[in-house]
């Protein structure tokens, strides 16, 4: 059997490298080896990718894209197919996953100085996956026909309508309509289903490749290539297979764990994953009392919110999402990792992370008088971050970087 194997692999390998592909990127891959419980999120991400497109994949075998039926075919998936209801809910839970994995992937990016050379690149891409996932879950996030799926879209969508000139026919052109209406979920179904995913998984192969390429970033920021022994592999770095393997194995399973439980106990979320108006149709004549979107788009929707004028809410929402892509250019300091760095910069993203939950949560409430006032109070410190990025960061006391990375 062995000798059968061992030949079906040469004739393979003679014609397609899949050994070669194996080695570069698992077995002979070498990272450092002093990742910590920060370096989980990456394969999560693929995992939770994994799940969302089997999920989906299955939904789509039921669910009729249609504004008379879309509605009564999600009922259908949850009480006439068999499992209907778990792969609904598998999908919907995943799509929150999906967002919590993947900022927590990103705030490793920015304690860690992931952004910073020769991974800039890395980061480009990873915040290309991040927007494309923003606009994916958008998409998604009408098709179940619900009433906050159906008000939630009206409302994003009428922001397009803010762009000078071209707003209005470019709102009439995402439409498909001149209200959201059944060629709108036609055209989101489809973009949802085939048009972003695709574009998704070739990012997704863009971003592995080109971390392959320079190396994975480490806890210290030290480049473990700097480093290497007579055999040519860096002297800090250990095989990915099977060492990673195994320990994103086990996060793996505490991941699972932590996904079934809201899955099987509170799929819901407590109304933050599934809105209770959404198991109510949609009805272009009953408008809900408060109308938000996901908890995913809140931090953004909060600094929308937090402006009086609609054009310049609808720029500075925008462009706190693009502040991202300038990172690698904003930051200044020599040092990458958090460990090394001095109070400014620790303070600084500290500060970044209580306004962006702070903004996340307000986002999710009604707007009033005392709500505005913090959200631009936040939404300040927000963009204080990234703009004064270029002075604190030269300015902070950093201290000396080890020659080769610390085992802690």
């Amino acid at each position: 059997m062995n000798e059968k194997l061992t030949a079906l692999l040469g004739w393979i390998d003679a014609r397609f490298p899949l050994t070669k592909m194996y080695n570069e990127h698992v077995g002979q891959y070498y990272a450092p080896k002093n990742f910590n419980f920060w370096y989980y999120f990456g394969s999560l991400a693929l995992l939770v990718l994994v799940i969302q497109i089997l999920s989906g994949l299955f939904l789509t075998m039921h669910y009729k894209p249609d504004g008379n039926l879309a509605f009564a075919s999600v009922e259908y998936i949850m009480r006439d197919v068999p499992g209907g209801w778990i792969i609904r809910y598998m999908h919907s839970t995943g799509a929150s996953f999906f967002f919590i994995v993947v900022y927590l992937h990103m705030f490793r990016g920015l304690m860690y100085g992931s952004y910073k050379n020769p991974r800039e690149l890395i980061w480009l891409i990873g915040m290309g996956i991040y927007m494309l996932l923003m606009a994916e879950a958008f998409m998604g996030y009408l098709l179940p026909w619900g009433q906050m799926s159906f008000w939630g879209a009206q409302v994003i969508i009428n922001l397009v309508g803010a762009i000078p000139v071209i707003g209005e026919p470019l709102t009439l052109w995402v439409r498909g309509d001149y209200v959201v209406a059944d060629a709108t979920l036609n055209r989101f179904f489809a973009l949802h289903v085939i048009g972003l995913p695709l574009i998704l998984l070739g990012l997704v192969v863009a971003h592995i490749t080109a971390l392959h390429e320079v190396g994975s970033n480490n806890p210290d920021g030290v480049e473990i290539k700097k480093n290497k022994g007579p055999d040519g592999h860096p002297v800090d770095g250990i095989p990915f297979h099977p060492y990673y393997t195994v320990k994103d194995a086990f996060g793996v399973g505490v991941f699972l764990f932590f996904f079934c439980a809201v899955l099987f106990f509170m799929p819901e979320g407590g109304g933050y994953f599934i809105e209770a108006p959404n198991f109510i149709p949609a009805d272009p004549l009953k408008t809900p009392e408060h109308i938000a979107p996901v908890w995913y788009f809140t931090p953004y929707y909060a600094i929308l919110r937090a402006v009086p004028d609609k054009v310049l809410g609808v720029i500075l929402m925008n462009v706190a999402i693009f502040m991202f892509f300038l990172l690698p250019w904003l930051d200044r300091c020599k040092v990458k990792s958090i460990r090394y760095r001095g109070p400014i910069f620790k303070t600084a993203l500290a500060i970044f992370v209580i306004s962006f939950l702070g903004l996340g949560y307000l986002g999710t409430i009604p707007a009033t008088p005392a709500a505005t006032v913090v959200s631009r109070i936040l939404s300040i410190l927000y963009f204080a971050f990234f703009l004064l990025m270029p002075i604190y960061s030269q300015l902070d006391r950093t201290k000396p970087v080890p020659e080769r990375v610390t085992c802690k």
